[in-house]
């Protein structure tokens, strides 16, 4: 299977300031992208995303009706496409609340914009590499582990029979730790593989997202029985021979 070309990629520019929306369009239509939209209030890029159907959105933080945080809320209510945050914050606490609620990459201002560029590139690659893999995994759509059952087709993940809304990070994490159950996965090799990352500065973000896993999946969450932790090593996702 080919990647699909850039050109045939839509981006979504949400930032209130029009100079930088200009900016990086011009970058990215010098890299090969063709179809760039922009919003220039929060409000108006969710109506935009839900009508448009980007493949990536770049969002800004500080908007003027609705900060990018909720913003990226309600988008990931109909929407998984990859989601980059622009913010002028850099503080860990902000990347994590970022990313722990849905987006996929932080990038702090002042920035590049041929860097913006080449992360909404990579996001791209990433989302297409995981096509591949569901279409090359299809023969063996789902995986039991006792009373959680997911499936790979759809993306969905049950427990004793209702589905469990899980984020995108989440459903990422929870798959691999099931393709590699009952083995210890370091923390370095989940947020390569979730995040597509180094592990620097991710672990925070990391605890968090297996903290709300554990409350969504385990039915005793304080002492987790299917996913536990390995003190200095990471995490195993432990399946019980039936």
């Amino acid at each position: 299977m080919d990647l699909v070309n850039d050109a045939d990629k839509k981006v979504l520019l949400i930032d209130d300031e029009k100079d930088i929306t200009d900016l990086i369009e011009e970058v990215l239509l010098k890299e090969g992208f063709k179809n760039v939209r922009k919003a220039h209030c929060g409000l108006d890029g969710i109506n935009m995303c839900n009508v448009e159907k980007p493949d990536v959105v770049v969002l800004d933080i500080m908007l003027p009706d609705i900060d990018g945080i909720e913003v990226c809320k309600r988008i990931r209510q109909f929407s998984y496409c990859p989601i980059l945050f622009l913010s002028a914050k850099n503080s860990d606490i902000d990347k994590i609340v970022g990313l722990s609620i849905g987006g996929d990459d932080y990038i702090t201002k002042p920035f590049s914009p041929k860097e913006i560029a080449f992360r909404i590139k990579a996001q791209l690659r990433r989302q297409q590499y995981a096509c591949i893999k569901e279409v090359s995994d299809s023969r063996n759509d789902t995986i039991n582990l006792g009373n959680i059952t997911i499936e790979r087709l759809h993306s969905q993940v049950y427990k004793q029979g209702v589905e469990v809304k899980l984020t995108a990070k989440e459903y990422k994490l929870i798959l691999y730790l099931a393709e590699n159950s009952n083995k210890i996965v370091n923390k370095e090799r989940l947020c390569e593989v979730v995040w597509g990352e180094d592990y620097m500065g991710y672990d925070n973000t990391i605890s968090v997202h297996i903290r709300h896993l554990r409350e969504k999946l385990e039915e005793n969450p304080s002492k987790p029985e299917l996913i536990v932790t390995v003190i200095g090593l990471g995490y195993k996702l432990v399946k019980r021979n039936e």
